[in-house]
């Protein structure tokens, strides 16, 4: 898969996914947070077949979008292809982070954030068994209270956006 990543000189060109995390090339990716009535957060258990972070726990969906997909576009595609489901999204702003995610592989990201809030008796995902493994609806205290027990169950960049970058992301959560 093509995604765009910026070279030295600051221009985007398309760049294959894996050799994006291999160089960890600074890529733009969108990730996506869905919100409940309690203020509950779902979360997904990314896939055991994954190229990398298999089987953690990470938010509704992160990706980077394919060569020339706006990040709007790319979000609604991505909560379709990974749990079937489809929902409003509002733009929260961007981020920054570059993580090491296991296997020699680096994730270096400029990420569009987007909140979808729904009642969760409402939503009913059909995970994509190739995407994820697992999904759950957990409270935020009780996410940093079992992400301080044991970071390890976690992908680096949930981690890091809930430590850095929680009010922005979640204001009228954190």
């Amino acid at each position: 898969m093509l995604i765009p990543a910026w070279g030295p000189d600051g221009v985007l060109r398309p760049c294959d996914k894996l050799e994006a995390h291999e160089r960890g090339l600074r890529h733009p990716a969108i990730s996506v947070f869905i919100m409940d009535e309690d203020g509950r957060t779902l979360l997904q258990r990314r896939a055991a077949g994954k190229y990398h972070t298999p089987n953690l726990w990470a938010n509704a969906c992160c990706t980077p979008p394919h060569w020339g997909e706006a990040p709007a576009i790319c979000a609604d595609r991505r909560l379709h292809e990974e749990l079937g489901v489809s929902l409003p999204l509002e733009r929260r702003g961007e981020i920054e982070y570059r993580a090491d995610v296991g296997g020699g592989l680096i994730e270096h990201e400029v990420v569009e954030l987007f909140v979808a809030q729904t009642r969760a008796a409402d939503l009913r995902p059909r995970p994509n068994p190739d995407e994820v493994a697992d999904t759950r609806w957990i409270a935020l205290t009780d996410l940093h209270r079992e992400m301080a027990e044991t970071p390890e169950r976690f992908t680096p960049w949930l981690r890091i956006y809930l430590a850095e970058h929680a009010a922005q992301i979640l204001p009228e959560h954190a």
